[in-house]
Order: structure tokens, then C-alpha cells, then sequence
């Protein structure tokens, strides 16, 4: 009973084959299948290394939401060169929300020479360089994102020379807490002093002759200080015309939480619109001399998410190319036969076309002879 059973099993087991064997002797190969079988297997071969190429690599993706988060600080990371002394120079945040100051203890002002060494010129141009790039290809950010924590930090490397000449530029870097509402972070003549109606800057002791607002911003970043982050401002240069001139930036901050493989942080984007001019009252261009970088936070969030392909849809992708693939040739090898076998018919059939036969009377015939026992021999 069990060897019937068996054998019932293993005949339902036949009939449910859906790969039936093909005995050898009833398979026919060619040339011309042996080149399509070539064609497929090399093709199936350099899909399969791109798809494992494509399942290597990850993209970014972005989610955006409400940001909730209005209670907590905003922390501005700061690294500015103005070509004055540090004495004629003052740096501070007006917080719009409380209409004061606020502390601008964290900045540290050092004297430094406002001229590169070839080195640092080096590194300027390859910021200004790899930003124009992400100007024209977006897409580059999220590989800066992918890889920012393998890259260093894009501070200028310190001086090696021992310059003779003195220090006239003044560097002010640091970083600030301030509110997450709008604000002007400012650079202009004098040092801030407090007022019950906002803010003033003692400037009457500095003649307009030293005012020389030429700057370089080595970096500018909002939130968490991440190495290898290049910032739309980082890199940037302006040389000042005149001596009354007003640098203006006008900023729109973006919170963004970075979450990759490798690191997962708080961090914000933001991008920046550029205008300067000439203060001069005469022709009505009223203002004040220095650097004015107003800020905007925005209300959304965006949370940046570093995603790869799970295994199962990478062995689907790779079933299809292979099955689409055998499948393919296939049916373009039988309609190549298809078309070859017409055209050799034809030909064929053309080989035996009418022929004109004598006949005793002399008059011909456009008939075929016809086929005897003989003529097969």
C-alpha cells in the first residue's frame, strides 16, 4: 500500500511538471541560436552588474512637516573676515521677537591678515567652485549628504608663512543662541552698546576713511555643526567699492533632521538672497555702513531620510531581467527564422521557373517537364 501510494504520489507529482525534459534526441541546434544564446547570456551578465550596482547605492529621501519645535534656541555657527581692526568692528544679533539684543559673548574677534596664502586660496577656489556646481546640480547635495562625515572641515587651514607686515583684518568666529524667530545678525562700525529703545554702536570715535566693510565668509551655518556641510554662504568673498557700502544677505532658514547610515542629526539648509550698495545720502541711498544678515526660520521641517533597495525587490528586479531577457531572444530568434524561412522559399521557388521545351513541330513549350521514376534517380 505505501509503494502505491508512492507511486500515485510521484505520477500527480510528473503531471504537475511544468519544466518537462525535451529527450536529446529531439533537440535541434544552429549557428544562429547558439549567437542569439551569446547575445542573451552577455546581455543578462552586464544588466545583472548594473542591478547590483543600483542595490549597492542609496538615495535620499525627503519628508516634509510642520515644524512644532518653537521653543528651544537656534544656534548660529559663525567664521567672518572683515578687513578692519577688531577695535573699530562690532558684531551682534537684534532678536525680533523681543525687539533687544542679544548676547554676543560667544564670538571671539581675532587679528589676522585679510590676504590668503596660496593654500588658503586654494581651498576658497574649490568652495566657490563646488558651489556654483550645486547651483546648476541640485542633485549634488545628497551626495555632500551621504558623504559629509568622511570629509573634513571646510575652515580655511591656518597660516604657515610669518607675514611682517601687521594685522589688518579682524576674524569673528564663534557661534550664538538666539530664537528660533526672525533676526538680523549685523557687522558694522563700533561696538554695540545697550539701549532701552534696542540697540546702538559706538561709532563717532572711527573715521569714515578706515571703513572698509571688504569680507570673506570662511563659514556660516545654522543649528548643529556638521563637518563636511557646505553651506551656500561658505567660500564667499566681497571686495567693497567705496567705503560707505552695505552688504546685505537675506537668509530663509529651514530645520532639517539628517538621518543617514552612518549619523543621524539636527541640522538646517537655508538659502540666501545677495544685495550691496553705496550709502550715500546725497542721492538718497540711506542706511548704514557693515554687514546685515537678516534671517527667517521656516515653518516647515524637512527630514532627510537615507533609504536602499531591500533585498527581496532586488531578487524580483533580477528575475525579471532574466526571465525578460530568455523571453525576448526567444521571440525574436523564431521570428527571425520566420522571416529567413520565407525568404529562402521564395528563393527556392524562384529556381523553378518556366523553360521553354522543343517540341518536333517546332513550336516550344513554357510548360515544366514533367517528373518520371527516371528523373528521381
Amino acid at each position: 500500500m505505501r509503494r502505491l501510494n508512492r507511486k500515485k504520489t510521484l505520477n500527480l507529482m510528473k503531471e504537475l511538471d511544468a519544466f518537462p525534459k525535451v529527450p536529446e534526441s529531439y533537440v535541434e541546434t544552429s549557428a544562429s541560436g547558439g549567437t542569439v544564446s551569446l547575445i542573451a547570456f552577455t546581455t543578462i551578465a552586464f544588466l545583472t552588474i548594473m542591478e547590483f550596482m543600483v542595490y549597492r547605492d542609496t538615495w535620499m529621501k525627503y519628508e516634509y512637516e510642520v515644524d512644532k519645535d518653537f521653543t528651544s534656541k537656534l544656534r548660529i555657527n559663525i567664521d567672518i573676515t572683515v578687513a578692519m581692526r577688531c577695535q573699530y568692528v562690532g558684531a551682534d544679533v537684534l532678536d525680533l521677537a523681543e525687539t533687544m539684543v542679544a548676547s554676543a559673548d560667544g564670538l571671539i574677534y581675532e587679528s589676522v591678515i585679510f590676504e590668503l596664502t596660496p593654500q588658503q586660496k586654494e581651498l576658497q577656489r574649490m568652495l566657490q567652485l563646488i558651489q556654483s556646481r550645486l547651483q546648476e546640480e541640485h542633485s549634488l547635495q545628497d551626495v555632500i549628504f551621504k558623504s559629509a562625515f568622511k570629509s573634513a572641515s571646510t575652515a580655511l587651514p591656518p597660516r604657515e608663512d610669518n607675514p611682517l607686515q601687521s594685522p589688518d583684518a579682524c576674524r569673528i568666529h564663534g557661534h550664538l543662541y538666539v530664537n528660533k524667530v526672525a533676526g538680523n545678525f549685523h557687522i558694522t562700525v563700533g561696538k554695540a552698546i545697550p539701549h532701552p529703545r534696542g540697540h546702538a554702536h559706538l561709532a563717532a570715535l572711527v573715521s569714515h576713511e578706515s571703513y572698509n566693510f571688504s569680507h570673506r565668509i570662511d563659514h556660516l551655518s545654522f543649528g548643529e555643526l556638521i563637518p563636511g556641510i557646505i553651506n551656500p554662504l561658505d567660500g564667499t568673498e566681497k571686495i567693497a567699492s567705496d567705503h560707505n557700502q552695505m552688504f546685505q544677505y537675506f537668509i530663509t532658514v529651514v530645520p532639517t533632521k539628517l538621518h543617514t547610515y552612518k549619523i543621524s542629526a539636527e541640522t538646517h539648509q537655508f538659502s540666501v538672497t545677495e544685495r550691496e550698495r553705496v550709502i550715500n545720502h546725497a542721492a538718497g541711498s540711506h542706511g548704514v555702513s557693515g554687514i546685515f544678515m537678516k534671517y527667517d526660520i521656516s515653518s516647515l521641517m524637512v527630514t532627510v531620510t537615507e533609504e536602499h533597495m531591500p533585498f527581496w525587490q532586488f531578487l524580483v528586479r533580477l528575475c525579471g531581467i532574466i526571465g525578460g531577457i530568455f523571453s525576448t531572444t526567444g521571440i525574436l530568434h523564431g521570428f527571425g527564422r520566420f522571416v529567413a524561412e520565407i525568404i529562402f522559399c521564395r528563393f527556392r521557388l524562384g529556381s523553378y521557373r518556366s523553360t521553354s521545351v522543343p517540341l518536333p513541330d517546332g513550336h516550344t513549350s513554357n510548360h515544366l517537364p514533367p517528373i518520371t521514376d527516371n528523373s528521381t534517380h
